[in-house]
């Protein structure tokens, strides 16, 4: 939802003025994430002064990014913060504590009351980019001996604080997972009947310690909007929402983006506020690195220097067929990338794909000789115009195999397909398309 600038404005003014009432019945028609977004484009001391204000100000600081969760944090009176932290929905709470400053930190965790102190070291000792990392603790759950009147009412007695009451979860004293069962059908089922009776057996589950991407990709197969997380004795720890999934998938989208370009990942750092070293930081490594492999051209061309000197024609035609191999691989590379990252494609498909690969780069290839071929003729002649034919076709063949192979070899090397970058595959089709030009020109020419 868009916000025109008079409304902003007109929050602005109101801050100024301290008509907090006349802001508070504006806000009563919008949504706490729309709310969110008015704050995002005010002042930190108005954005300051409306958080100190607004009694719902934890759940409107969770749709905001984690940067600019930290700076209205660091600048607001401790008791605020104290007050909202402790609104605030477990897992979003965790992640804004690990991140404030670590003086800060003690003198807000001191005033924390003991349960929320609990939940923060329960939460906090997990690995960033896992389950335990991103799960909540504010779920409802139910013994398995209860009838349903009974379990209404202890829904309605814990539920005001709980993130999500559309799945119970049936435990036992010792925390083991024993079945869900959904809010719909406690309802719909007879007063005297037990949770063990109606609860579903049949659990999918994440495990603690397992992958942010892998609990997304669980959630989305299975359409659940809530999915439980246990450790290896089964017992319950956590949920994982839906809503988290989401945030998860954009973070590794996110992510996998930057890769595709080179730049080392950070989701949580904004480009428009990040520090000018920081940009850098992230951004020479790779640039660096690409440069050497550059060289590999380099090599290349200082090698065939004689033909290139006897043919001075093949120089004008260099940037254009290193040029497609590049843009061929890149294409490639971006196909797997995705493919392996969706579940489509897994390691075993590798050789089927190379056939296919291979076929569509021959067509490909094939398609763009056609068109060189008839500039080489009308700039050289025809053994000029062969040339250029063979090696079009074999430098884009190149690219489609070194874009489409990379992403498997990065893979069954355990790392991440999406370093798979295309100013990697460019460069590495760069350096071999060189030679496969210069190695075709000095065999017939």
């Amino acid at each position: 939802m868009q916000f025109s600038l008079a409304l902003v404005s007109e929050i602005e003014k109101a801050i100024q003025n301290h008509q907090f009432d006349l802001i508070e019945k504006q806000f009563e028609q919008i949504n706490d994430a729309d709310i969110a977004k008015i704050l995002a484009d005010l002042s930190l001391n108005e954005q300051l002064a409306l958080v100190e204000y607004l009694p719902n100000a934890a759940y409107i600081l969770e749709f905001l990014s984690l940067e600019q969760q930290l700076k209205i944090s660091e600048h607001l009176p401790k008791q605020i913060l104290v007050n909202i932290i402790s609104d605030m929905h477990s897992d979003d709470r965790t992640d804004l504590f690990k991140y404030l400053p670590y003086t800060l930190q003690q003198a807000v965790y001191a005033d924390l009351s003991p349960e929320i102190q609990q939940q923060i070291q329960h939460l906090a000792r997990y690995p960033e980019e896992s389950a335990g990392a991103i799960m909540s603790s504010d779920y409802v759950t139910l013994s398995p001996d209860l009838n349903m009147t009974q379990a209404i009412k202890q829904i309605r007695a814990i539920a005001t604080d709980r993130e999500t009451v559309y799945l119970i979860y049936v435990v036992n004293a010792q925390g083991k997972l024993l079945g869900v069962v959904s809010l719909r059908e406690i309802i719909l089922a007879e007063p005297e009947q037990t949770i063990a009776e109606v609860m579903s057996t049949d659990l999918i589950v994440g495990d603690v310690n397992e992958d942010q991407e892998s609990i997304a990709e669980k959630l989305h197969y299975y359409d659940f909007i809530a999915l439980p997380i246990v450790d290896e004795q089964q017992r319950l720890l956590g949920i994982v929402t839906y809503d988290d999934a989401m945030d998860v998938v954009t973070e590794e989208a996110t992510e996998d983006f930057l890769k595709s370009s080179a730049v080392s990942s950070s989701p949580k750092m904004s480009i428009k506020t990040a520090p000018i070293h920081y940009l850098y930081k992230k951004r020479v490594f790779w640039l660096v690195i690409l440069v050497f492999g550059s060289l590999l051209s380099g090599f290349g061309i200082a090698h065939f220097e004689d033909i290139i000197a006897k043919n001075i024609v093949l120089v004008f035609f260099l940037p254009l067929l290193v040029g497609s191999g590049g843009n061929a691989g890149s294409q490639s590379a971006t196909l797997m990338v995705r493919a392996l990252a969706t579940g489509d494609v897994h390691l075993k498909d590798w050789m089927y794909l190379i056939g296919r690969e291979s076929l569509v780069g021959l067509c490909l290839g094939g398609t763009m000789a056609i068109a060189v071929s008839i500039l080489g003729y009308f700039r050289g002649d025809a053994m000029v115009a062969l040339v250029l034919a063979l090696s079009m076709m074999g430098i884009v063949l190149m690219g489609c195999l070194i874009g489409m192979s990379l992403p498997f070899i990065l893979n069954r090397l355990k790392l991440d397909p999406a370093s798979a970058s295309a100013p990697l595959v460019t460069s590495i089709c760069d350096a071999t398309g060189v030679i496969v030009y210069l190695c075709i020109a000095s065999i017939i020419l």
